[in-house]
C-alpha cells in the first residue's frame, strides 16, 4: 500500500522539484501535421515452445507423455509399489510400452499393463507438478482396450498422498476406443499427481492418457490455459509470430517442425522431442518433447480470439545454422514450398478445398485470413538466399499477395547482417526481420537506429528483442526494470519511423519457472500461477497505446529523454509517450501544436526508483502500469516525469 500511495504523489501535476525553480524540459508535437501511417500490427507477440511454454504451459494437459512417445518410453509414468508383510516393496503388477496393432501409425506406442492381482497401479506427476484448483474439473481420458480388467479407478492426491478427487473408466472391449470421465478436484494442490489402478487381472492396453481442465480459454475440449492466454489477450497485440524461433528449424531436418503433423486428430499428431531439450548443458531438460496438442490449428484459433493477426514461420530446407546447419537440396525443396502453399489454403481456402475441408472439419470453416508467412527462421548465408528465391518465386505466383519474411540473420550488425541486407534491397522481400539480445545500453544508443533507414526498401520486422542484463543465453539475465525502461526508450524509436518498422516483438514470450532453459522471459508461470514482468509491462502499454499516424515530437533536453507521438484516428486522441531515464524527476512541459483548447488527458505511468526491482509469484505487480488524469490548457500539457518511468498522455483531439 505504501509502495502506492508515493506512486500516486509522483503522479500529481505539481512537484517539489518545480517549486525549487527547475525549468521544465520542452517537448514539441506537431498535432497539426501527422505523417505516415503506422502499421495496426506494429506491437504483437512472438510465440515458440522454449522454457516448457506449449507443453507444461500454454496447452494444459496435465499428463506427461500422454503417448508413450518419449525416448523413453515410461517417462513421467511411475509404479505404486506395496509393502509386504516383511516390509519389502513388490509390485502387483508389470508396465510393458508396446507397438505391435497400436492405436495409429504417427504414434505407434502404447502402455500395456499386466495386472496380477486386481488393485495395481501406476501413477503421473505432470511437467514439474501437476497443479490443480479446488472446485475445477478436469477430463479424464484415455484410448483402452482389454479382455480381462473392467475398470480404471483414477484418483488425485495432494503432497501429503491424501485423494482430493476421483473418478473411473469402465465399459472396456477388445477394440480401441476412447473414455472419459470427470474428476472434481476439492483442494487446491500445485504438485498433486494422478494414480491410475486397474480393477481385475490380466492385461489392459491404454494410450493418449490425459487429464485436461475443463475450463479451459474459451471452454474448448482442447484449449488452452485460461491464465495465460488472458495475459496475452489484455496486451492486444497486432500479431502472434508461431512457431518460432529455432524450434521452426530443428537441430536436424528431421526434427523440424512439420505443420501438417500438427492438425487434425490430436491422438495422430506425431511427437518429437523438442529442440531445446539438451541445447544448453546448464539446463538439461531430456523430458522436454512436443505433443502438438497446441498445433497449427490451434494457433490460428488463438490469434483470432485475442485480435492478432497470424504469422507463421515455415523452414525453407534448412536446419539450425548453430547445430548441424543441415541443408535440403534445391531438387529436394518441393516438399517444404508444397508445405507453404498447403498452409495457405488451410488457412485461407474454400471449405471445399482438400485443406480448406479440413480445417471446417476441425471446426472453423470460415477462413483463418492469413496474410504474411516467413520463409526461414534466423537463417543467412548464400544457402538461404539460394532457398528463398525459390520460395518467393513459387509463392508470388499463387499467391500475390500473401506477404513474405525474410531473415537478416541472428545479429543487429556487421556480418551476416550487411550482406544480407544488400541482398534483400535487390529481392525486395515484403518484411526483413531483426533480431537484438544486446545490453539494455544498447537499446538506449540505438533508438535512432531506424531514423535514417532507406523508406523505398523492404520494411522492417524488430522480430525478436530483448535487453539482456548479462549476456545472451546466460542464466543470470533479469528480468528487471533496467532492462524493461531500456526497450521502452527503443520501442520509441520503432514507433517514431512506423513507416519503415511495421510489426516488432519481444522474444522469448513464456517460461516455466520450474522448466525454463532461456532467461529473460515476458510471461513467467509455474503449475498454477503467472505474472506478467515488467518487460511484459511496457509490450502492454505500447500495444494498448498504438497510434495509427506518426505526429513529429521533439524534446529539449540534455539526455535520458525519450519520446514519441502518434495520432489514433480511432479514438480521436493525440498519444504522447515520454521516458525519463534519470535518477531525478523531471518537470515537463508538452506543447501541442495544432491543439489550442482544453482538456481531460488519460495518463499511464509505468515507474520503479528501483532499476533492479522485479515482479515475482508474490508480487505480481510491483512493476506495473498505475492510471490517472491531467489537464491540458491552451495546448500545453505540464507534467512532472517520475525518475525512471515510461509516461503515456491520450490527449482528445
Amino acid at each position: 500500500m505504501r509502495h502506492q500511495m508515493l506512486l500516486v504523489l509522483l503522479l500529481l501535476p505539481f512537484d517539489p522539484l518545480a517549486a525549487l525553480g527547475q525549468e521544465p524540459i520542452v517537448i514539441n508535437v506537431d498535432a497539426a501535421h501527422p505523417g505516415a501511417a503506422i502499421s495496426p500490427q506494429m506491437f504483437g507477440i512472438f510465440f515458440e515452445d522454449i522454457n516448457f511454454g506449449a507443453d507444461g504451459g500454454l496447452y494444459p494437459e496435465l499428463v506427461k507423455n500422454r503417448s508413450f512417445e518419449f525416448s523413453e518410453p515410461l517417462a513421467g509414468w511411475h509404479e505404486i509399489m506395496v509393502v509386504s508383510a516383511n516390509g519389502i516393496d513388490v509390485s502387483k503388477g508389470e508396465l510393458d510400452v508396446r507397438t505391435d496393432d497400436s492405436l495409429n501409425a504417427s504414434n505407434p506406442h502404447y502402455l500395456r499393463v499386466r495386472t496380477y492381482d486386481s488393485g495395481y497401479g501406476f501413477y503421473n506427476t505432470g511437467f514439474r507438478g501437476m497443479g490443480v484448483t479446488a472446485g475445477a474439473e478436469y477430463r479424464f481420458s484415455a484410448y483402452v482396450r482389454t479382455n480381462g480388467p473392467v475398470a480404471i479407478r483414477a484418483t488425485l492426491t495432494n503432497g501429503a498422498g491424501r485423494e482430493i478427487g476421483s473418478g473411473k473408466l469402465e465399459g472396456f472391449n477388445s477394440k480401441w476406443q476412447r473414455y472419459e470421465t470427470l474428476i472434481r478436484a476439492d483442494a487446491t494442490e500445485p504438485r498433486a499427481r494422478l494414480n491410475l489402478f486397474v480393477d481385475g487381472t490380466g492385461s489392459i492396453d491404454l494410450d493418449m492418457v490425459s487429464l485436461f481442465p475443463v475450463d479451459t480459454w474459451n471452454r474448448r475440449p482442447n484449449g488452452l490455459r485460461k491464465d495465460l492466454v488472458q495475459l496475452l489477450h489484455d496486451m492486444h497485440p497486432g500479431f502472434i509470430r508461431f512457431p518460432g524461433g529455432c524450434i521452426v528449424e530443428g537441430r536436424r531436418l528431421m526434427t523440424r517442425y512439420r505443420w501438417k503433423t500438427t492438425v487434425g486428430d490430436i491422438a495422430a499428431r506425431k511427437t518429437i522431442v523438442n529442440r531445446w531439450n539438451d541445447e544448453f548443458d546448464y539446463r538439461p531438460a531430456p523430458d522436454y518433447f512436443q505433443s502438438f496438442g497446441l498445433g497449427f490449428y490451434e494457433y490460428f484459433q488463438l490469434a483470432e480470439d485475442i485480435g492478432a493477426r497470424p504469422l507463421p514461420i515455415l523452414n525453407c530446407g534448412m536446419a539450425c545454422q548453430f547445430n548441424s546447419s543441415e541443408t535440403a537440396k534445391l531438387d529436394e525443396l518441393n516438399e517444404y514450398i508444397q508445405d507453404a502453399l498447403d498452409l495457405i489454403e488451410f488457412a485461407n481456402g474454400p471449405a471445399d478445398s482438400p485443406w480448406g475441408k479440413l480445417r471446417a472439419q476441425m471446426g472453423h470453416p470460415a477462413p483463418f485470413h492469413l496474410e504474411m508467412i516467413g520463409v526461414g527462421n534466423e537463417q543467412w548465408g548464400p544457402r538461404y538466399l539460394e532457398r528463398y528465391k525459390v520460395f518467393a518465386d513459387a509463392l508470388k505466383a499463387k499467391y500475390p499477395e500473401i506477404k513474405l519474411v525474410a531473415s537478416a540473420g541472428p545479429a543487429p550488425a556487421g556480418e551476416p547482417f550487411e550482406t544480407m541486407w544488400a541482398n534483400w534491397r535487390q529481392l525486395k522481400p515484403d518484411f526483413v526481420d531483426e533480431h537484438y539480445y544486446m545490453a539494455p545500453e544498447w537499446f538506449l544508443q540505438n533508438t535512432a537506429r531506424y531514423d535514417h533507414y532507406d523508406r523505398s526498401g523492404p520494411k522492417v520486422f524488430a522480430g525478436e528483442y530483448a535487453a539482456q542484463t548479462d549476456n545472451t543465453t546466460s542464466a543470470r539475465n533479469r528480468n528487471n526494470w533496467r532492462s524493461a525502461i531500456s526497450e521502452a526508450a527503443f520501442m520509441t524509436g520503432l514507433e517514431r519511423n512506423g513507416d519503415v518498422v511495421q510489426m516488432a516483438s519481444y522474444a522469448p514470450l513464456l517460461a516455466n519457472a520450474d522448466a525454463w532453459q532461456w532467461t529473460p522471459d515476458a510471461i513467467w508461470f509455474d503449475s498454477l500461477r503467472s505474472y506478467g514482468t515488467p518487460n511484459y509491462y511496457v509490450q502492454k502499454v505500447f500495444a494498448n497505446n498504438a497510434g495509427t499516424r506518426i505526429v513529429p515530437a521533439t524534446a529539449q533536453t540534455e539526455g535520458g529523454l525519450y519520446t514519441s507521438a502518434a495520432l489514433d484516428e480511432r479514438t480521436h486522441e493525440l498519444i504522447v509517450k515520454a521516458i525519463n531515464d534519470t535518477a531525478a524527476a523531471r518537470p515537463a512541459e508538452i506543447r501541442l501544436k495544432g491543439l489550442d483548447r482544453s482538456a481531460d488527458v488519460k495518463v499511464t505511468t509505468l515507474q520503479s526508483a528501483d532499476l533492479n526491482a522485479e515482479n515475482s509469484f508474490d508480487h505480481p505487480t510491483a512493476v506495473a502500469p498505475a492510471s490517472s488524469t491531467a489537464e491540458v490548457h491552451s495546448g500545453t500539457l505540464s507534467v512532472q516525469l517520475p525518475s525512471y518511468s515510461l509516461n503515456v498522455y491520450r490527449i482528445p483531439m
